[in-house]
């Protein structure tokens, strides 16, 4: 008897609709027309004789079956992009085409520094980026969305690899003027809870803040309302309170223009590791040491 075989594409339509719980984001995603995902998830229903999507004109709701399905999709793709990884890591290294997720204390400040002399000295890589809090990183890798993830530690990553770039040191920044007149490094206890501005939760940098600092106080009474370090910079630029950078931030130039004083933060865990994680047993482990290594020097 002939058996027919779900292809990748169908899988990889199914897994996208799943993802986005829309037929147009999700054909966007899969760089098709709508038409053409829909077609395609009709013949895989039509193939395994079960329905695993009800459409109505408002909604898309997966079968409990289309759950199982969509589960199991997800490691059959990320096993099919193993296995060309396998291949392509018998070719020249850093070549083809890479997935990177980067979070966003991290993307705007680092990648305009190492994209130039990447793309000059590896001109056969083709490096996809997304940007994306941590957590969403972190389930992208997990799920195959990415190959490898650019990202602050200490993180609850799961099972991957790591390779560390290097420390990025906290540092507090407050108005030019501030009346209290700060001394040259500042100690967690100078800190004054009620003025403290952090990114909303999803932000890693918000706990390796708290951390840092180590006062429970903080967690309890910190203004949580910053949607990007920009916007933080902004308040405290306007007076409303003071805030911690990452030190690439300010060597990225994000206080340019402002009246703000960036000192360090005086503490034992007044920093966070920059690394790059993948998938435990990757395939392509010694390439994305080897883009660690890139990125490190950048």
């Amino acid at each position: 008897m002939t058996t027919y075989l779900p292809t990748l594409k169908q899988l990889q339509y199914l897994v996208a609709l799943h993802e986005h719980g829309h037929f147009g984001r999700a054909a966007d995603a899969c760089f098709v027309s709508q038409s053409t995902l829909s077609a395609g998830l009709r013949e895989l229903e039509t193939l395994l004789g079960v329905t695993l999507v009800e459409r109505t004109r408002r909604v898309v709701r997966f079968t409990a079956l289309g759950d199982q399905v969509v589960a199991k999709a997800h490691r059959l793709l990320r096993e099919g992009e193993e296995l060309s990884a396998l291949v392509q890591a018998h070719g020249a290294p850093l070549s083809g085409e890479l997935r990177m997720s980067v979070i966003p204390t991290i993307a705007p400040f680092l990648l305009p520094r190492i994209l130039p002399r990447l793309r000059r000295e590896r001109p056969s890589l083709k490096l996809f980026l997304r940007e994306e809090p941590s957590a969403a990183a972190v389930e992208s890798l997990h799920h195959g969305r990415a190959d490898c993830v650019l990202l602050a530690l200490p993180f609850a990553t799961g099972e991957v690899e790591a390779a560390h770039l290097f420390h990025d040191r906290l540092l507090v920044a407050f108005p030019k003027d501030d009346p209290r007149d700060p001394p040259q490094s500042i100690a967690p206890a100078l800190i004054d809870e009620a003025r403290l501005l952090l990114l909303e939760d999803g932000h890693c940098l918000k706990d390796h803040v708290l951390a840092a600092c180590n006062r429970p106080e903080l967690r309890a009474s910190a203004s949580v309302i910053g949607t990007s370090l920009h916007t933080l910079v902004q308040m405290v630029d306007n007076g409303l309170g003071l805030t911690m950078l990452p030190e690439m931030a300010v060597k990225a130039g994000i206080l340019q223009g402002t009246q703000i004083v960036a000192r360090p933060l005086e503490s034992e865990h007044a920093s966070r590791e920059i690394a790059l994680v993948w998938r435990k047993n990757s395939p392509r482990a010694e390439e994305f040491r080897l883009l660690a290594n890139e990125l490190a020097a950048g």
